[in-house]
């Protein structure tokens, strides 16, 4: 007998350690109040109906998910011991606090005289197996990305047979309230390896083949939704890019086999930043570059309220932030253009902004996010430039040319011609008024802020 701890692989299809099963097997989830502490209610929403999907798929095959609440420190070996368990496994997570949450677990188990065994599952190519010819981690993805894209992928695996899985009897799974978290103010996607599924088969069958020509356009919304399901492993790694290969198979030009291609080198970035924060496990508070003085960010609620709220006067930022407060999710071009308006144009620290995103998204991974914050505050690996800075008007005058992804969030502007939208900050105030009086005009000089940013790195940089 054994148990298997899940822990971000809530699926049983395409799981390495379930495949490695060899006798009956036990498989449980701990609500961990100290990974608790560190969640937000749509995510913790979205986990709980992974676990309903996951208990009815160990129930299909005539056994049960255990799901407890408290230390797995005491639990784990204390469920070993109940089941007359003599090995616990599971999947490799690979953040700090994962990782310091491990070794604990593994003394405890060590203490208790049980094996475990940790299985590498969550990404293709574990941290440290790509790296330069000096054997050092990449700093620059491009770099990364080549050896990626070469090295073969794994085959999906098969789930467990049910005369793998132990018979056993759960209880009930906490609802949000039990655990503490109120309701999300989001609608939260549906959870489960049936949904995630049915994501890939419809993006798999037609967008996938504009991702690399209309992914950037909001209004087109030519992306998978996958993140959620990738982030708690709702759907396994391999069989994602086993569906993107037939898809590029399947392709009828080269530019779809190119579209493809796209995506799959969006994974690559999702292992090059879980890569990042392998080594770096201090990027999560930390700037991954060092400066020669600390950066000067200015600390100003009210404007970072205004941002929270979507009520800065720049129509695609506020767009994007009403989005994320509606759907706990935001469209990826447009989390740049928040993350470098927050950065660059009012000086605030990128962990304000990754926290608020912490507490917001579905989809919250640390490695990502953390990521794609440094990467527009300027601060991380291979990040963009501190002195090129995104115009919000620019963008959205380029990525929402007709205004429609605006118009869908910051109803105040329906009415008004995408022209007037995408030039709202040469407007004076009383032709604002004029087209949309309950619409703010912009809180900052984007051009001041610019030049203000650059000034402020070059300080940082010693360059004055």
């Amino acid at each position: 007998m054994r148990l298997h701890w899940h822990r971000r692989d809530l699926r049983v299809a395409d799981n390495l350690a379930l495949e490695a099963a060899d006798n009956a097997t036990v498989s449980v989830f701990v609500l961990d109040p100290s990974v608790l502490d560190h969640a937000a209610p749509p995510r913790v929403a979205f986990l709980l109906d992974a676990l309903q999907s996951l208990r009815e798929s160990y129930r299909e095959r005539g056994s049960d998910l255990v799901v407890v609440q408290g230390d797995p420190t005491e639990l784990l070996p204390a469920l070993a011991t109940e089941y007359d368990a003599d090995t616990v496994t599971w999947c490799k997570d690979y953040s700090g606090l994962a990782r310091e949450r491990d070794a604990v677990v593994r003394q405890a188990l060590d203490d208790a005289g049980i094996d475990r065994i940790a299985v590498h599952d969550a990404i293709h190519h574990e941290p440290g197996a790509i790296t330069t010819n000096d054997g050092n981690p990449y700093k620059v993805f491009t770099y990364f990305s080549k050896k990626w894209h070469d090295r073969p992928k794994a085959d999906p695996a098969d789930p467990p047979a049910s005369d793998d899985l132990a018979s056993v009897a759960g209880d009930d799974i906490p609802t949000l309230a039990d655990l503490g978290f109120d309701e999300p103010e989001a609608a939260i996607p549906p959870a489960g390896t049936a949904a995630a599924r049915d994501l890939l088969a419809d993006f798999c069958a037609g967008d996938i083949y504009r991702y690399d020509a209309r992914r950037d356009y909001p209004a087109d919304d030519c992306t998978s939704r996958l993140a959620p399901h990738l982030k708690y492993g709702t759907i396994g790694i391999r069989e994602v890019y086993e569906e993107t290969e037939a898809a590029k198979f399947d392709a009828d030009s080269e530019a779809g086999r190119e579209s493809v291609f796209e995506f799959q080198d969006q994974l690559a970035w999702r292992e090059f930043y879980a890569q990042v924060l392998w080594d770096r496990p201090d990027v999560v508070t930390q700037n991954y570059k060092e400066y020669d003085k600390q950066i000067q960010w200015n600390d100003d609620p009210e404007k970072l309220q205004a941002w929270k709220d979507g009520t800065t006067g720049y129509p695609i930022v506020d767009a994007g932030m009403r989005q994320l407060r509606a759907e706990a999710f935001m469209h990826n071009r447009v989390r740049m253009i928040v993350a470098s308006f927050l950065t660059k144009d009012l000086l605030i620290d990128w962990r304000k902004g990754y926290d608020w995103f912490r507490r917001k998204l579905v989809d919250h991974d640390t490695a990502n996010d953390n990521g794609g914050w440094q990467w527009a505050a300027s601060t991380g690996t291979d990040a963009q430039p501190y002195f090129r800075i995104f115009n919000p008007m620019t963008q959205g005058e380029d990525y929402d040319p007709d205004a429609e992804y605006i118009k869908a969030y910051v109803p105040e502007l329906e009415g008004v011609p995408a022209d007037t939208i995408h030039s709202w900050h040469e407007l004076d105030s009383g032709t604002r008024k004029m087209h949309a009086p309950e619409y703010p005009g912009p809180i900052v000089d984007h051009s001041e802020r610019r030049e203000e940013a650059i000034q402020m790195f070059e300080r940082a940089r010693g360059d004055e």
